[in-house]
């Protein structure tokens, strides 16, 4: 029976004649697009809280999308199921989640006691997220780099920026007034972790590392994580603010990693001369 909904084409093939199109698509398929676009619901529904005044529920919201956001690619390549579709839908989606999502229930919180300023703020931060996450979509097709150079992303990641500018609002919520001086403080952090995304900062990722963990440091790692959870749980935002200042004092060392490894690499390559 024929419906009035175009057919699904994850990977955009049309009628080009690459191969026979499916009558029916497979559930693994759609798994990772219905993710991401959960992530969009929960971004957008975090907006919506922070404007009715809700605004420990949005912030939780906010975190919620940029987790899922997180997962979608994961999800994907676990069950096999990348596709042209999904990755077009996920750059959208980071888009509203880690830039228009937090900048305006930052807004709504503090910025907007900065009236203007704030405004511009907010807005300069969702741009910086756009332009960031557009470089890295390029940057990801450009082959050449060396392989070590992939553990480091090139200036803050959108996620780890759209968890970071939230910071005044953690700090809101364990007692720190929301006053116009706190607002203009708001304003400039803000802008800070704007440029940080868009900036050259060399930022250590581990992608390229491997996910093995050595015998003898497994169930240490799972007590770590077992204890974060449980702070996160029951300390949330004291346990978000340290996350937040802890990833702030590991980037002079992550910049400074990287210097140390690109010098060794051009001592090596005058030593090959």
């Amino acid at each position: 029976m024929e419906t009035p909904f175009q057919p699904f084409d994850p990977d955009g093939n049309g009628n080009g004649g690459r191969g026979p199109r499916l009558r029916e698509i497979p559930l693994r398929l759609i798994i990772p697009n219905l993710v991401t676009v959960l992530a969009i619901c929960a971004g957008l529904s975090g907006i919506r809280l922070a404007f009715e005044g809700r605004f420990e529920t949005a912030v939780a919201m906010v975190l919620l999308a940029a987790f899922l956001d997180a997962m979608d690619g994961r999800v994907a390549r676990r069950l096999k199921a990348t596709s042209q579709f999904g990755a077009q839908m996920d750059s959208l989606a980071d888009v509203v989640n880690f830039g228009v999502a937090p900048a305006l229930v930052l807004y709504a919180y503090l910025l907007d006691i900065a009236r203007p300023a704030g405004w511009i703020a907010a807005l300069v931060f969702v741009v910086a997220a756009a332009l960031r996450l557009a470089r890295f979509n390029v940057m990801a097709e450009k082959p050449g780099k060396a392989k070590w150079q992939a553990d480091y992303f090139i200036g803050v990641p959108a996620p780890a920026a759209a968890v970071l500018v939230m910071l005044p609002v953690y700090l809101g919520f364990l007692g720190i007034e929301a006053t116009k001086t706190f607002a203009m403080i708001g304003v400039v952090f803000t802008l800070a972790m704007a440029f940080l995304m868009i900036s050259r900062l060399p930022v250590f990722s581990g992608k390229s590392s491997g996910a093995a963990v050595r015998r003898d440091w497994v169930v240490p790692v799972i007590l770590l994580v077992v204890v974060y959870v449980l702070f996160l749980t029951t300390y949330t935002w004291e346990t978000m603010t340290f996350s937040a200042v802890a990833y702030l004092c590991f980037l002079p060392f992550s910049a400074r990693m990287f210097q140390k490894r690109l010098e060794k690499e051009e001592e090596a390559g005058k030593e090959q001369n």
